[in-house]
């Protein structure tokens, strides 16, 4: 080969030299950008599961919050009702009281001569219907006895005592019948005694059931009922009740406004009930001034007790 044609080869490029060497280059950072984007996407990116969970325990403690500030609210609102009820019910009873003291002789007054002018028309006239009203009259002025008192202790609230109606009927008082319990009835209830006897307890809740479950076998034995003994035993069989479930805290705060709810509605009865009354309705009637209002009654009824006065006389003389 001559030098001219050496030194033309010489002068001509290689066409595939470059690019192996890039491919070689890029087979070299390829893997490694391909590396890297896994664990950008994994590190930075979270994922959906956690994004609800996060976004549900927010929303959780958000309404739980919520209820929290209105039970605080129902409650502060409770009280406030509670106290206006119960200075009402103060001053219903204080103003009651007043009232009897200041007006109670003029109204028994009325009342003794309501009865003289009655009798006093039924002696002039002599008529049933007027003999009738004297004593209905007479009987409104008359104390009533006690039960008590009317049946010399024989008769109370609950009815005719043991000796009362043996007293009535010429019996002897019999003392209680005895009570046998029969062969069953004390093998139950020994058996009871034994399977449920407090000392086998081992917490205090336990000693507490087993105490209450054996009260009850003690009052079914003495009065030897057998049926009873054995509704017992299969109730002690079935074992104790399940344990409540535990409330959560929204469930505590629902119920808590459900109670506090009952508990405004029930004053309100009691208050309707109190401004209802006779009483009630007189303080309403001058909240400002019910001594000014006692006042004013006052007056009338003298007025009253002046006029019936008068009558009485003219029907003696």
């Amino acid at each position: 080969m001559t030098n001219p044609e050496a030194q033309q080869q010489a002068r001509q490029p290689v066409p595939e030299a470059e690019p192996q060497a890039e491919s070689q280059e890029r087979s070299h950072t390829r893997p490694e950008a391909r590396s890297e984007e896994p664990s950008e996407s994994v590190a930075g990116v979270p994922s959906d599961a956690g994004t609800d969970a996060h976004a549900e325990a927010a929303a959780e403690a958000e309404a739980t919050a919520r209820l929290e500030r209105a039970v605080r609210g129902a409650e502060q609102a409770l009280i406030e009702f509670e106290i206006a009820v119960e200075t009402f019910r103060i001053e219903v009873e204080n103003f009651s009281r007043l009232h009897h003291q200041r007006l109670g002789p003029m109204y028994s007054r009325l009342d003794e001569l309501d009865a003289l002018i009655a009798e006093a028309v039924a002696a002039r006239t002599g008529g049933p219907e007027d003999i009738r009203k004297a004593r209905e009259a007479r009987g409104l002025v008359l104390p009533m006895p006690q039960v008590e008192e009317l049946f010399h202790g024989w008769l109370d609230s609950d009815g005719l005592s043991p000796e009362g109606a043996a007293m009535l009927t010429e019996q002897p008082v019999q003392p209680p019948p005895r009570v046998r319990p029969s062969e069953e009835a004390r093998r139950i209830y020994r058996e009871l005694a034994r399977k449920a006897h407090p000392d086998l307890a081992e917490d205090g809740a336990e000693r507490e059931r087993r105490g209450e479950f054996i009260v009850r076998v003690n009052g079914a034995y003495a009065a030897g009922d057998e049926e009873r003994l054995k509704a017992l035993a299969e109730e002690w069989e079935a074992g104790p009740p399940p344990p409540e479930r535990r409330w959560s805290r929204s469930e505590e705060l629902y119920a808590r406004l459900e109670w506090l709810a009952e508990r405004k509605e029930m004053l309100a009865q009691v208050a309707a009930e109190l401004e209802s009354g006779a009483i009630g309705a007189m303080i309403k009637m001058a909240p400002e001034d019910p001594d000014g209002l006692l006042d004013e009654i006052a007056e009338q009824l003298l007025t009253k007790v002046a006029e019936k006065e008068n009558q009485l006389a003219e029907l003696v003389r």
